[in-house]
């Protein structure tokens, strides 16, 4: 007979499992949710190190988590709620070994979830909705794999025999104050050489949209709808109808690079009909130096499938789901990530910060207004 959970008792506070508490969403999950959660995190390798957060070595392509039946019916007896947050996301992976971490899991944790009668919180992304043509199915298999694993793996949660939730987050940032990220992203990577000046195009057009969210509003969401009881249902952290134009990502970018010297040029960019026609065959061609070529493959690739036409559906500032974001908060967001991104190893570290006058006028006033 298992044993009677923790939150059966008076006073005690419910017990969530999260898988992925080592990522990037999933340090900010942890903060969230300590305050009103007794914590279990699975992880693999890298160790947890949260105070006041029980952590198990587990594995997630292993039949009952590499746990034998009786760890895992013990574990199962603990939980009241399960997060299932980790995912395969490196995309050099094999396509077959992504499709094993992010189906396959899922599949474990729903049998984990079923045998503690708890309900599934399951992170996907919200670009399951941006399917890859079948050109760049082929010319970038890891994304594709990538994006079909979180498409299944959503359709193995809707079959499964307990309550589940399917969150769909865009991109993540960093947090929205301190622009801090537990992991430095594919994305931030490439916004980081446009500051820089080393992307002289990108695939799209200026009105297209690319879907950003910090970590801690994606997770403020999260914590919402588990602090208020939701058990199922479907839900988008996106920036929806507030999502920042690529044009105005890249003058952002550029703008926050006159903070260290002259202002770089922009990236020409190139209509996505031109991108499998022009700009990938001449990337791939024998001119081009290897390191370039792996790089702006890898920045066609992310900026391929994180960019859309039309705004994703948001449900953000529902009941509890966290609240919606403006367009000017995410644009002050963005700036506070290349601040941290500035900081680290491969930012702007050796290089002199140059404070324009206007930069410097400005902030006097603003410290003034806060002063008063």
């Amino acid at each position: 007979m298992l044993k009677s959970r923790p939150s059966d008792r008076p006073g005690t506070r419910p017990t969530v499992l999260l898988t992925g508490g080592t990522g990037v969403l999933g340090r900010a999950l942890i903060e969230e949710l300590r305050p009103d959660f007794r914590i279990v995190c699975l992880r693999h390798r890298t160790p947890v190190h949260e105070p006041g957060v029980r952590e198990f070595r587990a594995d997630l392509m292993e039949p009952q988590l590499g746990l034998s039946v009786a760890e895992f019916v013990r574990l199962a007896a603990e939980v009241d709620l399960v997060l299932h947050s980790a995912a395969a996301t490196n995309w050099q992976w094999e396509p077959e070994l992504i499709r094993r971490a992010n189906l396959d899991g899922t599949r474990t944790m729903l049998a984990l979830a079923a045998l503690a009668d708890a309900p599934f919180f399951h992170m996907s992304t919200a670009f399951v909705a941006n399917p890859l043509a079948p050109e760049e199915q082929e010319r970038f298999p890891g994304a594709a794999a990538y994006l079909a694993s979180k498409r299944d793996a959503e359709q193995a949660v809707r079959e499964a025999p307990v309550p589940g939730v399917i969150l769909r987050p865009s991109v993540v940032m960093g947090d929205s104050v301190t622009g801090r990220i537990a992991g430095m992203q594919g994305l931030t990577r490439a916004l980081g050489a446009i500051v820089k000046g080393q992307v002289p195009v990108m695939p799209g057009g200026p009105d297209s949209r690319i879907d950003m969210v910090p970590q801690d509003l994606v997770a403020r969401a999260v914590g919402d709808l588990m602090r208020g009881g939701v058990s199922e249902g479907e839900y988008w952290l996106t920036a929806g109808s507030e999502v920042l134009l690529q044009t105005e990502v890249i003058d952002t970018c550029l703008e926050f690079a006159e903070r260290y010297g002259p202002r770089p040029h922009p990236p020409r960019l190139i209509p996505l009909e031109s991108v499998h026609r022009l700009l990938l065959p001449l990337i791939e061609g024998p001119t081009f130096p290897e390191s370039l070529r792996r790089r702006f493959h890898t920045y066609a690739e992310l900026l391929l499938v994180f960019q859309r036409a039309l705004p994703f559906e948001s449900s953000l500032g529902m009941p509890h789901c966290g609240r919606a974001v403006s367009k000017e908060e995410l644009r002050e967001a963005l700036v506070r990530n290349l601040v941290a991104w500035a900081a680290r190893p491969g930012g702007m570290r050796g290089r002199q910060l140059i404070q324009s006058a206007s930069t410097a006028a400005q902030e006097a006033v603003q410290a003034r207004e806060l002063a008063s």
